[in-house]
């Protein structure tokens, strides 16, 4: 899908998700139908999802890790397809380096750190090792809620 640059301003109108597609229009010269069908085309062809997002650090008994992971297996997409599956990860990223996958995982008081590689990661087959941060300090803001 070809985005253009009025598609981005309505994109960016969105990271206030509670701003009307009618205030959206009325800032971009554009109608509210316009808005309206352009973010259902975006929504439709997967470019955007709306959706609430949290700040881990401001709810108790939530933590956020970092994890890396090594595979024994070339077949990286398909694993980060398994990875993204498994409760509590947010996001996957296949990248370059030590690591063939980095995982962004939201974990809480009922699934900490233990329960989430013995019940989530041991489902996951071909992983050589892993490696895990625990982030005490999130600077880029906020997240999707999973748990």
């Amino acid at each position: 899908m070809n985005i253009d640059e009025i598609s981005l301003q309505i994109i960016k109108h969105l990271l206030d998700g509670r701003k009307s597609f009618r205030e959206i229009g009325k800032d971009l010269s554009i109608t509210t139908n316009t808005v309206r069908g352009r973010v259902k085309k975006l929504t439709k062809s997967g470019v955007l999802e709306i959706v609430g997002l949290i700040d881990p650090e401001r709810i108790d008994n939530h933590f956020l890790v970092i994890v890396g992971v090594r595979l024994k297996t070339m077949r990286l997409v398909d694993k980060g397809e398994e990875f993204s599956k498994l409760k509590d990860v947010i996001s996957v990223a296949v990248v370059t380096g030590r690591f063939d996958l980095i995982l962004t995982v939201l974990l809480n008081n009922k699934l900490g750190l233990h329960e989430f590689y013995a019940q989530e990661v041991s489902k996951i087959e071909d992983v050589m090792w892993t490696e895990t941060f625990v982030v005490y300090k999130n600077c880029s803001g906020k997240m999707p809620y999973n748990l």
